[in-house]
């Protein structure tokens, strides 16, 4: 009877002190690190769908980039090193579960013990005692403060975490491969045209001479036009170096050592998206840094609340019991049978600093994930506006560059046939297919240019790990 008292008043009192726990845990409540309603969203279409939601699939319609892409997805070491941070943190995740579990330990030993015969224990045994043991402790802890509540919150967040860093860097890498694939496309067309410059600048130094021959221009046309010639085949190194390091650049994005990358054609890529980005709640809730941000901010939250909880009285319950003899061949007898029971309430007093320290150094680290918090959304939102805005300009640029192009594609077709006629300058000739060339050049920039803001824009949205 007086044992089941003691057990009576000792659950009460566990009861009591676990009503305490609302004093030290805080529940976590997202903050408010931005407000929203300042984010510059000019030209952003306020539609409650967003490109982010849809697949690369669907974005990236080529069927030899979707192929590269899930490639990447498969072999990528980036990713593969993300998936291994998520298995360790689902292992502190199911540690975290088990915290309200006691925890068992099992004992066997044997001790052997020389007695001097002139001590107390010498003179009563012989001067040799051997002991065997075998027991079992069970310990357990009252989650009093909350305590086991808050490391359980803060792993599950750790692992929340890892699986957002996981979706953050598959983005990230769809968006490398596409961008650097759309610039192997352009790239490949500026060889093209830089190509048949060159075939034609050969062509022109023969109708040069001739000209020359006939007293239509001087030494100085034939050697300005070798000149561009030079130009032309200098470019078209520069270009085919560029295009090599970008093969290597793709081939390690795909987990690959450095080789040839086929690919289609810059002028089959088309765009078929709406470009719908949603508003900004639902920018925040696509990007997968930013929620990887947040799990960040509400583990350093929870670890507060743990360091918090040191500061209060602990509550153990502990057992043991087994068997133990002098004698072997009764070691298993029903007179070897001991048990013990012992609940303790411990309460840190003088501790050389160590847990203000610990909770001073949390609720530091829990700022600074607040504030990595809110650096990740105001960076998702210029993101977005930047991309947008690109992927105007470049669509608009484009058109302008088209134009220009045709305007000294036109010059130079006159100029050429006015010096034909003898009616114009060999320099304005010569002026006018520079030009026309460059212009040319540059319109396959703006073409990249809009098709990598369409990446960019995508990438800003968390798109990609759908």
């Amino acid at each position: 009877m007086k044992t089941l008292y003691k057990l009576k008043y000792l659950a009460i009192t566990i009861a009591f002190l676990s009503l305490q726990s609302c004093f030290v845990a805080k529940d976590y409540e997202r903050p408010i690190v931005v407000e929203e309603e300042n984010f510059r969203t000019d030209k952003l279409p306020q539609d409650s769908l967003t490109m982010a939601t849809v697949s690369w699939r669907e974005i990236f319609t080529d069927p030899v980039l979707q192929d590269y892409i899930e490639e990447g997805l498969e072999n990528n070491i980036d990713i593969r090193v993300a998936l291994q941070q998520i298995l360790s943190a689902e292992a502190y995740l199911k540690q975290g579960k088990a915290g309200y579990f006691p925890s068992l330990t099992g004992n066997a030993s044997w001790t052997h013990q020389e007695l001097s015969k002139n001590s107390q224990f010498g003179s009563f045994f012989n001067s040799a005692i051997d002991q065997y043991e075998v027991t079992a402790d069970l310990s357990w802890e009252a989650d009093i403060w909350g305590k086991i509540r808050s490391q359980k919150r803060a792993f599950g967040a750790r692992y929340l975490q890892s699986v957002a860093a996981h979706k953050a860097v598959k983005t990230r890498l769809i968006s490398n491969i596409a961008s650097t694939y759309y610039q192997l496309l352009a790239v490949d067309e500026q060889i093209k045209i830089t190509q048949r410059t060159i075939d034609n600048r050969e062509s022109s130094i023969e109708t040069t001479e001739a000209l020359k021959d006939a007293g239509n221009v001087t030494e100085v046309g034939v050697k300005q036009t070798e000149a561009q010639l030079y130009t032309a085949q200098a470019i078209l190194v520069d270009l085919k170096k560029q295009a090599r390091l970008l093969e290597n650049t793709m081939s390690i994005l795909l987990g690959e050592s450095p080789m040839e990358i086929p690919r289609s054609e810059l002028e089959n890529q088309n765009i078929t998206t709406e470009l719908n980005t949603g508003v900004p709640a639902q920018l925040l809730s696509n990007r997968p840094d930013v929620l990887a941000a947040e799990y960040k901010f509400r583990n350093s939250f929870e670890m507060t609340n743990v360091a918090r909880s040191n500061f209060y009285p602990s509550l153990t319950l502990t057992a043991s019991g087994g068997f133990q003899s002098l004698e072997f061949d009764k070691l298993f007898n029903a007179n070897s049978l001991f048990a013990t029971v012992v609940g303790g309430l411990t309460q840190p007093i003088f501790q050389r600093r160590q847990i203000r320290t610990q909770f001073e150094v949390a609720k530091s680290e829990q700022e600074q994930a607040r504030l990595q918090f809110k650096q990740a959304i105001l960076t998702a939102s210029k993101e977005v506006s930047d991309a947008m805005y690109s992927y105007n300009a470049a669509t608009e640029k484009i058109e302008l560059k088209e134009k220009e192009f045709n305007a000294y594609q036109t010059a130079t077709d006159y100029s050429e046939e006015l010096l034909d006629n003898g009616l114009a300058n060999y320099l304005e000739v010569l002026r006018s297919r520079e030009n026309a060339l460059n212009s040319q050049l540059d319109l396959i920039n703006a073409k990249y240019n809009q098709l990598d803001a369409l990446v960019s824009l995508y990438e800003a949205l968390g798109g990609g790990w759908q």
